[in-house]
């Protein structure tokens, strides 16, 4: 199979809605590394719905909230370093929104929350000797 760690294959069939209302059947195969006896066909369909939900939350921010896609940078190491930026700011942002304990707070709410009175706030958490400084 080319795929040496494969222990397990699995075809899943799915609906798949589109924005103008119609529906199509999508066939998708999963490989994994699990044993046969270790992995059900709903523990199957749960990983593959699980891995989805997390690759569009963070599409979703990194491309509608941060405009990766929009991006101009073509030197490949810079791409990259940008790339690292982004993320690092996706995982602060999540974890400002957990821990402020706020309803409807985004991506974008904790931007302009640093953006607020002249970047102190993000300045704040780049200087912090204190963990939650930065949050308030």
């Amino acid at each position: 199979m080319c795929f040496p760690g494969a222990a397990q294959v699995g075809r899943l069939t799915r609906q798949v809605k589109h924005k103008d209302g119609s529906t199509s059947t999508q066939t998708v195969h999963v490989l994994t590394s699990h044993p046969p006896d270790a992995l059900s066909p709903d523990d199957f369909r749960k990983i593959n719905r699980d891995y989805w939900k997390i690759e569009s939350d963070l599409h979703t921010r990194l491309d509608e909230v941060l405009e990766e896609d929009k991006s101009r940078v073509r030197c490949p190491k810079a791409a990259h370093i940008l790339g690292m930026f982004r993320r690092l700011c996706v995982s602060l942002a999540i974890h400002w929104i957990k821990v402020t304990n706020r309803t409807r707070l985004t991506t974008r709410s904790f931007l302009e929350h640093m953006r607020a009175n002249n970047a102190r706030n993000a300045w704040l958490l780049l200087t912090s000797k204190h963990s939650n400084a930065w949050l308030s």
